[in-house]
Parts: structure tokens; sequence; C-alpha cells
């Protein structure tokens, strides 16, 4: 019986867990005891992390997890449990393969260019407004959450005017402290508000995702409704933390900040090394074995659940020599962020265009800005299964 469980405490906002570090130093893969007590494995080396995101002997289906947190992941232990249709995030080929088909076309890099001139006026707007109001302000409220809410909810074709109901949904699922019921709930909610507006999309189609798709007409209103869901909820919540902790973290580190401010030209770099660097999904992802495999010379048996941690992976030094260190100008390519293989995050370009715009347009409209309280004021998401800050008061 392993004694390792997997590290929480951060002893600094930014870093992950220093013990995962030393696990790292140590070896790449790691006996460890589920909440469950199930013994499984931690991931924390980069090429291990890779090794097991790019492996078919390795599942995604839920119903072969066990949780390394007590919780809402017994949700797949519970009897007569199944993926909704659609889920495509928790499905193996080659049910998971029919899905991305249908999907891969919507979010091209060229696709996600012909949003961009859209993404701009959204920033811009929503810059207008701050400025408008005046300082101090909540970047999360006023600036991080409601952009990238409004692009995915104009690329859907789901009415910003809903958003309330669907990120107070994304709130209740994303807390580690849910209850199974309450998380339950909270997704029969969404599921509920999205299977209507398919209907109403059915009998009014218009120019955006959902009625592509509806006209495309191998969905059932089911897997519309699971597709919707997933990319909801996802597309606006990845993306709002990483505005607002990548600020965050820009704004306790000035020399990067600057950098970035004064050459808008490395936009796309910094973007890059921010996801690395902040890795915002950090539990996770679970992978389960369905035959022996050995990773780094390892033997993982079939039954066994993989904990890959990303944010350790993200800094290995084998990948990213002085990786612990923030540097905006680091082509940090290839980090592990959206994933590895076939379930690399699908809505990856469209993340990039929104920072890539957001964030030197923030610091160009706001030269001066800076924090409106102290750092360690700044209440972080670490009750979250998606990192970032709850609130982060800003002034300039």
């Amino acid at each position: 019986m392993s004694d390792l469980t997997l590290p929480m405490v951060r002893r600094r906002p930014l870093d992950p867990p220093d013990e995962l570090g030393e696990l790292r130093r140590q070896a790449p893969v790691h006996r460890l005891t589920f909440a469950d007590g199930h013994l499984g494995w931690l991931v924390t080396g980069y090429a291990a992390a890779r090794a097991v995101l790019a492996d078919p002997r390795f599942s995604n289906r839920p119903e072969g997890m066990h949780p390394p947190l007590p919780g809402r992941m017994e949700l797949a232990k519970r009897e007569g449990f199944r993926v909704p249709p659609g889920m495509f995030l928790r499905t193996d080929p080659p049910e998971h393969t029919r899905y991305r088909r249908l999907l891969t076309g919507q979010f091209t890099v060229r696709r996600m260019k012909t949003l961009e001139p859209r993404i701009a006026e959204i920033t811009e707007e929503h810059l207008d407004a701050m400025e408008a109001a005046g300082p101090p302000a909540d970047l999360v409220e006023a600036f991080a959450l409601p952009i990238p809410s409004l692009v995915i909810c104009e690329l859907l074709g789901v009415p910003y005017e809903d958003r309330t109901r669907f990120q107070e949904d994304a709130r209740v699922l994303f807390n580690l402290e849910t209850k199974a019921e309450d998380a339950l709930a909270a997704v029969g909610s969404t599921m509920a508000y999205l299977h209507d507006l398919i209907q109403r999309k059915r009998e009014k189609p218009d120019d955006d995702l959902l009625s592509g798709l509806i006209e495309g007409g191998e969905l059932t209103d089911e897997e519309l409704t699971g597709v919707g869901f997933l990319l909801l909820i996802a597309g606006h919540e990845t993306t709002a933390n990483m505005l607002g902790l990548g600020t965050y973290a820009l704004l306790t580190n000035p020399a990067q900040l600057a950098a970035l401010r004064d050459d808008p030209s490395i936009a796309e770099t910094a973007v890059e090394e921010l996801l690395r660097y902040l890795t915002i999904i950090h539990l996770g992802p679970l992978r389960c074995a369905v035959e022996d495999v050995e990773i780094e010379g390892v033997l993982v048996r079939a039954g066994e659940t993989v904990a890959i941690s990303l944010p350790a992976a993200n800094r290995d030094p084998e990948r990213f020599p002085g990786g612990d260190t923030l540097d905006v100008t680091r082509p940090a390519t290839g980090h592990l962020t959206f994933g590895h293989g076939i379930h690399q995050c699908l809505g990856q370009q469209l993340a990039r265009a929104e920072m890539r715009i957001a964030y030197p347009a923030l610091l160009r409209r706001f030269p001066g800005l800076r924090l409106a309280v102290t750092p360690e004021e700044v209440p972080m998401r670490s009750d979250m299964s998606i990192y970032g800050v709850h609130r982060l008061p800003v002034t300039w």
C-alpha cells in the first residue's frame, strides 16, 4: 500500500505543490493511493505524461476510473451511471472518433482566424466599459469572464443573456466540495436548457455551430445537447481562468508584464508560456489502463487508474529548463496544458486567439494596471478543479 496521496497544498499561488516537483525529481511515475483506497499511479514527468496521453491502451471512460480526491468522481460508480450521449471527452474510439470528426472542422486555425476581428471588438467593448466605470474593478467580472463567455455563446448560438444560468451551474460543477447530488442537478439544469434551445433551433436555424450540426443531420437531440454542454462549459471556464490568473501572474511579475506591454509582437510566445507556467487544469487528467502497459519502466496493470499531473509535467526541466520561472519570451511550445493525443482540447485555437488578443489589449489600454489589494489578498481557486482567481481587484 502506498502512503502517497495527491499533493494539493500550494505554498505559493502560482506554483504547484512543492511535493510534485520533489516527486518528479525522484522518478516520473509513482504509486498513488486514490480517495477510495484504489492503488494506482501518479505521473509527474513530461515524457511519461505524453506517453500515457497518446497510448490507446489507456481509456478515458469514467466507469473504470477511481477518484484521486473524495467527491464527485464517485458518480461514475453509481448504479446505472452512463456518459450522456455527445459527451465525447469521456469516450474512447470509435465513438470518440465520430464526434471529433464532426467537430474538428468547426475549430480549425483558419476558422478561428475569421473570428479574431469579432474577438477584438468584444475585447475593446469590455475595456471601454471598464474605462467608463473607472477604477477599481474586478477584472474577472469586468473582463476575464465575459469575453470568452460572449465569444463561445456567439459561436454556438447560445443567447448571452442566459449566461448567468450556465455560469452558476459551471461553478457548482467545478467546485471540489460539491456533493454528487448537486453536481447532477447542475448538469441536468444546463442540459435541459440546451435541449430546449436545440428544439428552437430546429424550428428556426441560424448561422452558428449548433445550427450547423443540426443541419448536418448526423446527431440526435440528445447527442447535440451533450456536445453543446461540453463546448459551452469548457469554452468559457478555461479561457476565463487563464485571462484572470494570467493577468495576476503578470501583475506579480512586473518585468514580464513590461516585456509584453512594451512589445505586443511577443503575445503568441507569451500566451504559450503562461499556459505552460500556470497549467490551470491542475487535477488530472485521469486514464484507466485497459491492458498491462509499461511506462518509463513501470508496469501499469489493466484496471489501474493513472492520474497525470500536468503542472508537474509542464515544469519538467528535461523539457523546459528553468521551468519554475515565468519567461514570456520562452518558446514554450509542446506543453501539455491542452492535453495530448486524441483528446487534445478541441477549442485550443479559440482559446489562444482570445488570449493573444486580450492580454495586449488590456495592457495597452491600462499601461499602469496594478493590483488594488496585496497579492496575498487575491482569492485563489484552490477549491476548484480549474485553477485561477475568484476575483482580481485592479486599479490603474
